[in-house]
C-alpha cells in the first residue's frame, strides 16, 4: 500500500500509569499475517477509558507503556496474507474484542464471559494494529453512506443492545433508567423505539437535557433537586406500583442499593453500571425474596450483538450522532476524557 511503509512512526496516545498519558512518536507495526492494520479516522472518548486513565485497568492494560482508546473506526491500510474478507481501502469498524471460541464459557455460548477475551487498545493513534481474532471475527465494513464519527459509536452501543435484549423489556413496559451518560441516553433511546415508557434520572444539566430532547424520556428528574426520588417514579408508574424495570447505568454501590427502591414486586433491576473492584452493597433480602426481584447483571457485548449494534445504526434506525458533542485532535485526548468526565461533554470526537 502507498502510504505505510516499514520503519514508519506515527503519533499516537500512550498510556504509562494512572493519570500519566503521554502524546508521542512510536514505531507503525506491521500486520502479521492474520492482523490487520487500520488507519484511524474517528476515536470517540468512553467512561472506561475515564476510569482507566485515572486508576489502571486489570484486563484492558496488559503492559506499560500501553496504547489506548477502543472505539474507532477507520480505513484498512494493510492485510497480512491469510485475510482474505477484508482489503486495503475498506472502510471497517473493528470492536474492541473478540472471543476464542474455544474455551468452556465460548463453547456454552456466553461469548462475553470467554476466558481468552482478545482486547484491543490502541485507537488514539494515526494506526491501529487489530489482532488476529478481532480482524476475523469482529470487523466490519460500513456503508459509504456512514460516517466514521457514527460508525464509532457501535461498540458502545452494542453493550447497550446487548443489555437491552437480556433485560427483557417489551412494548408498553415502564422502564426507568438511573444514570444518563452516553449509555444511559442510549438506553433510553432504545427503550422508547421498543415502545417502552421511560423514566431518566440523572444530576447533569446537559444530560438531563439530552434524556428529553435527544433521547425522548417521557419523564426527567433531576436527582440534584430530588436526591429520593421513590415517591416521583411511584407516580409515574402503573397505579403507583413501582417500575417494571429499573437499568442502573452509573456504576457506584450507593446507586446499585438505591435502585432496589423504585421496582415494583415481580420487577427486574438491571445493574449495569461496572462499580470498582471490591465494591459491596447491602440490600433488604426482603425485597428480593418476598417481592420477587429479579437482579441481573450483563456485562460487554459479543460479535452477534456487535453486528446488531452496527446494523441499527447504519439503516439510521437509531440515530446517535448528537451524543458527540465535541471534537478535539489526538494531541488533545487527555482534554478530551477531562473534559468529558467533568460533564461538559457527552462523547468527544478525536481525529487523528
Amino acid at each position: 500500500t502507498k502510504g505505510v511503509h516499514k520503519n514508519m512512526k506515527m503519533n499516537a496516545i500512550r498510556f504509562y500509569g494512572p493519570n500519566n498519558l503521554k502524546y508521542e512518536q512510536v514505531d507503525i507495526k506491521e500486520p502479521n499475517d492474520d492482523e490487520i492494520l487500520v488507519k484511524v479516522k474517528a476515536a470517540l472518548t468512553c467512561g472506561t477509558d475515564i476510569k482507566t486513565f485515572r486508576r489502571g485497568h486489570p484486563v484492558l492494560i496488559k503492559e506499560i507503556p500501553s496504547g489506548f482508546g477502543h472505539e474507532f473506526s477507520g480505513i484498512v491500510e494493510k492485510t497480512g496474507k491469510n485475510i482474505t474478507h477484508l482489503k486495503p481501502g475498506d472502510r471497517v469498524v473493528c470492536a474492541n474484542s473478540a472471543p476464542c471460541y474455544d474455551c468452556y464459557y465460548c463453547r456454552i455460548g456466553k461469548y462475553n464471559l470467554c476466558e481468552n477475551l482478545e482486547f484491543l487498545n490502541g485507537a488514539y493513534a494515526e494506526y491501529v494494529l487489530v489482532p488476529a481474532q478481532i480482524a476475523k471475527y469482529n470487523t466490519y465494513k460500513i456503508p459509504d453512506t456512514l460516517s466514521f464519527a457514527e460508525a464509532a459509536l457501535t461498540e458502545p452501543f452494542a453493550n447497550v443492545v446487548h443489555g437491552f435484549e437480556r433485560t427483557g423489556i417489551n412494548k408498553g413496559d415502564t422502564v426507568g433508567i438511573v444514570g444518563i451518560g452516553p449509555i444511559g441516553l442510549m438506553f433510553i433511546k432504545l427503550a422508547k423505539a421498543k415502545g417502552a415508557r421511560v423514566i431518566a434520572a440523572g444530576r447533569n444539566p446537559l444530560k438531563l437535557k439530552m434524556a428529553k430532547e435527544f433521547a425522548g424520556a417521557d419523564e426527567v428528574i433531576n436527582l440534584r433537586e430530588n436526591p429520593n426520588p421513590q415517591e416521583l417514579v411511584k407516580n409515574f408508574s402503573k397505579e403507583g406500583k413501582g417500575l417494571d424495570f429499573v437499568i442502573e447505568a452509573v456504576g457506584l454501590p450507593e446507586i446499585w442499593e438505591q435502585v432496589f427502591s423504585l421496582v415494583r414486586k415481580g420487577g427486574t433491576v438491571h445493574l449495569f453500571g461496572g462499580c470498582k473492584s471490591g465494591s459491596t452493597v447491602t440490600v433488604d433480602t426482603r425485597r428480593i425474596h418476598y417481592d420477587e426481584i429479579s437482579v441481573i447483571s450483563v456485562f460487554h457485548h459479543t460479535p452477534e450483538y456487535f453486528k446488531k449494534s452496527l446494523d441499527l445504526i447504519s439503516s439510521g434506525e437509531i440515530d446517535l450522532k448528537p451524543l458527540i458533542t465535541a471534537k478535539m485532535p489526538l494531541c488533545d485526548a487527555q482534554k478530551a476524557l477531562e473534559m468529558q468526565e467533568a460533564g461538559k461533554a457527552l462523547k468527544v470526537l478525536i481525529e487523528p
